[in-house]
């Protein structure tokens, strides 16, 4: 009884812990870096995948995992919890890295009184598994060590495989955009903001827009000269961290990585945006709802997908008995038609494409009362489009049946003029 109320216990713990607005700790790999020349002289940085956690609580705090290296987060201005709620903990991919100043050593604002003069740099980054944000922060660590002046990559003051570095949060890049799926016209907020742990920072915003090598400068800031170049950001958002842009007006050429930057000196912290154009196609088909034949005759159905972005694009003609046609259980699936044809892309004005998948119907009296269906998928569609007919199928009259009919008409109109006439 006292080990299943031990687990009972754990699992309550362990519950809490997933949970992210009682999370005080966090399984996050620290990614550490060993710089070193090779034998053809040339520089080459070796990562090395270490086991740490991300421990949140005070000074002193003893570890959750005593084997593995503890980053403990101090302090509660700034807070990485914050930028995560609403996310479930198994969701959250989280890494740690080194951060280099160059050797360069810039005071702190803001350095508690008889701490240390310098500082040791790490960056925490987590990432939401769906998608949904990323957000970077940067790890201050309180140290005895002069900078060297030189490149501090290419030697990293040492840490120990069971070492707990307490550290405070200093400054925090996000967005909530790290993906946007953009139509074309759409205007686009792209989502960034950032904070710092004092008040009135020097910073510096810039975006700029990159794609198969291109790179343009959208918009910039800097706090100290008061300038500002470009547009699509609003200066009272900044005051307050908020750095969004907004694109007013998607076009084919809007596709690509938009990077938010800010810096504040040491510090320069960067979100890229991946924006996707996606135009869903307009599908139509060159018939009506229900198509009348005479058995033997012949009928071109055409199904075209019309200004879709990107290319990929699937079509597929399916034919369903009528008896199937409404019933939901033990109904037979739909089977794909074999002898449909597709066109080229065509490629239009706007750079979208369009497609058409087109077979040649033979009326025949078993076909009668089947539904022929169009089905188009795209990725800009989360269900395929789908557009049908019904087939009708008459028989066909002989000419010696229309022949005798004829005949027996006329026969008995004569005989009947000539009754009429002796009357």
């Amino acid at each position: 009884m006292g080990l299943f109320l031990k687990i009972l216990i754990y699992l309550n713990l362990f519950a809490g812990a997933l949970c992210v607005h009682q999370m005080s700790w966090l399984s996050c790999p620290f990614v550490d870096e060993h710089v070193f020349v090779n034998k053809e002289g040339h520089t080459e940085t070796q990562l090395i995948h270490r086991e740490a956690m991300l421990q949140f609580g005070k000074k002193g705090d003893a570890p959750v995992n005593p084997n593995a290296i503890t980053f403990l987060l101090t302090g509660a201005k700034m807070d990485l919890r914050r930028h995560v709620e609403g996310a479930e903990a198994d969701d959250l991919e989280c890494e740690l890295h080194r951060f280099s100043t160059e050797g360069i050593h810039v005071p702190w604002p803001g350095q508690e009184q008889g701490a240390p003069e310098y500082n040791r740099w790490f960056t925490c980054t987590l990432k939401h598994s769906k998608g949904l944000f990323m957000v970077t922060g940067f790890l201050r660590l309180p140290s005895t060590q002069a900078p060297s002046g030189q490149n501090d990559y290419r030697n990293w003051a040492p840490i120990e495989d069971r070492e707990i570095l307490t550290t405070t949060v200093a400054m925090t890049i996000k967005t909530t955009t790290p993906t946007v799926k953009a139509r074309l016209g759409s205007q686009q907020k792209l989502h960034c903001q950032f904070a710092v742990d004092h008040k009135s920072p020097n910073i510096t915003v810039d975006w700029h827009w990159q794609h198969r090598g291109e790179r343009n400068g959208l918009f910039g800031y800097n706090s100290r000269a008061g300038k500002q170049h470009g547009s699509g950001v609003g200066l009272r958002g900044l005051a307050g961290g908020d750095a969004s842009y907004t694109l007013p007006h998607s076009k084919m050429t809007s596709e690509g990585t938009y990077v938010c930057s800010v810096a504040v000196n040491p510090l320069f912290a960067h979100v890229d945006i991946n924006l996707h154009i996606e135009e869903p196609p307009r599908v139509s088909i060159n018939v009506g709802p229900v198509v009348s034949l005479v058995e033997d005759e012949d009928q071109k159905v055409i199904c075209d997908a019309e200004g879709y972005y990107p290319l990929d694009v699937e079509m597929v003609w399916y034919e369903q008995d009528r008896a199937a046609i409404g019933q939901r259980v033990g109904a037979p699936l739909p089977k794909a038609r074999q002898n449909v044809l597709l066109s080229s892309h065509k490629h239009n004005n706007d750079k979208t494409f369009s497609l058409s998948a087109f077979f040649y119907l033979k009326a025949s009296l078993q076909d009668s009362g089947k539904q022929f269906t169009c089905s188009v998928s795209h990725h800009s569609l989360r269900v395929p489009i789908k557009k049908s007919f019904i087939l009708n199928v008459q028989e066909a009259k002989s000419w010696t049946f229309i022949l005798t009919v004829g005949f027996v008409v006329v026969t008995v109109l004569v005989i009947a003029f000539e009754i009429l006439r002796r009357l």
